[in-house]
């Protein structure tokens, strides 16, 4: 089977019930959150063997971290547990309680963290270093790379390793608030490292100072694919030949729209791993992140095979006439009944 491990940080979350100001607050839901493990629970949904490897502390929170993904058909014995340093936590204000805007805000409560300090030694591990040398592809993001020293160290010591037939994914991740002291030269120099970059075009912005897709593939010459996510409009494919693949978004009824950047990378990810095209790989990724954006949390599952391999194969006049909805995929490809 397919091996895939998703490294970095893994916080427990609260948020505020019903919508309320967290001020004004008498209950949090708990659930768990983090870019990796969320991939890698994408993965798993679509058949991948995944691992999530990082660093929990030994509280409830970690325990709770643990047992999500189990539950999720994630592997995690590449998981240390800290005695001395907490797990990280988040809480996300909602939208309609953060501001006027529409936009949510974030808490964040990971200083001194047990993920925070993941290094190089984290790799050593004998459990950890027979999952990187089963692995077909390894998975990393920004947002390790901002946590701590110690943390852009084990990220460098991956992709300055020796690949051995595996493949690195980093998923830019960009996150202002954790880069705001950090030289931001450093993300661009661990990106390029890697064999395949995904970047939204708006996180482009801040995180390399230009979201025109020719300088950034000039800015990150050396993976052999840059995806560039132009969030309700399309997904590129930029590869290193020259060659260049629009797939464009689908039609969303949008319920909440956490989630679907993993959900795409987890999408696309798995059509690399099966051996898909670019263009069906994008359409994968949109799909996985059409559905994630139909549903209050933060994986939406993919249709049954039958539909799935229906959508991904149709035409474009097809693709571009398909919706997606809470609980619902109407598409001119599956006008005819599905055996």
């Amino acid at each position: 089977m397919l091996s895939v491990v998703c490294i970095g940080e893994t916080m427990a979350m609260l948020t505020p019930t019903d919508n309320v100001p967290l001020s004004e607050a008498t209950e949090l839901f708990y659930g768990v959150g983090g870019a990796e493990s969320n991939v890698a629970m994408g993965l798993a949904a679509m058949g991948v063997d995944a691992h999530w490897v990082g660093r929990v502390g030994q509280d409830g929170f970690g325990t709770r971290i643990l047992n999500d993904l189990a539950a999720h058909s994630v592997g995690t014995m590449g998981v240390e547990a800290d005695p001395d340093r907490p797990t990280g936590l988040y809480v996300k204000i909602p939208a309609s309680a953060a501001s006027d805007d529409g936009e949510s805000s974030v808490l964040y409560y990971r200083q001194g963290s047990a993920a925070s300090a993941m290094g190089p030694e984290l790799l050593a591990s004998p459990n950890v270093a027979a999952l990187l040398d089963a692995a077909g592809l390894i998975h990393l993001s920004g947002i390790t790379a901002a946590l701590s020293p110690s943390c852009r160290a084990m990220l460098a010591a991956i992709l300055a390793g020796p690949r051995n037939g595996r493949l690195i994914s980093f998923d830019i991740n960009w996150r202002g608030a954790l880069w705001a002291h950090e030289d931001r030269g450093v993300l661009r120099t661990l990106a390029n490292q890697a064999d395949v970059v995904l970047v939204g075009t708006d996180e482009a912005l801040p995180a390399f100072g230009t979201n025109d897709e020719a300088e950034l593939r000039a800015l990150l010459p050396d993976p052999a694919v840059l995806v560039l996510k132009n969030a309700d409009t399309s997904a590129i494919a930029l590869m290193r030949d020259g060659e260049r693949v629009e797939v464009p978004s689908l039609s969303v009824d949008v319920l909440e729209p956490v989630g679907a950047g993993d959900a795409f990378a987890a999408g696309y990810l798995s059509g690399m791993l099966f051996g898909l095209d670019q263009r069906s790989s994008l359409r994968r990724g949109h799909l996985s992140a059409a559905c994630t954006l139909t549903v209050p949390g933060d994986r939406g599952p993919l249709p049954a095979t039958n539909i799935l391999d229906r959508i991904l194969g149709c035409s474009e006049a097809d693709w571009a006439a398909t919706t997606v909805g809470p609980g619902r995929i109407e598409s001119p490809a599956l006008a005819a009944s599905v055996p």
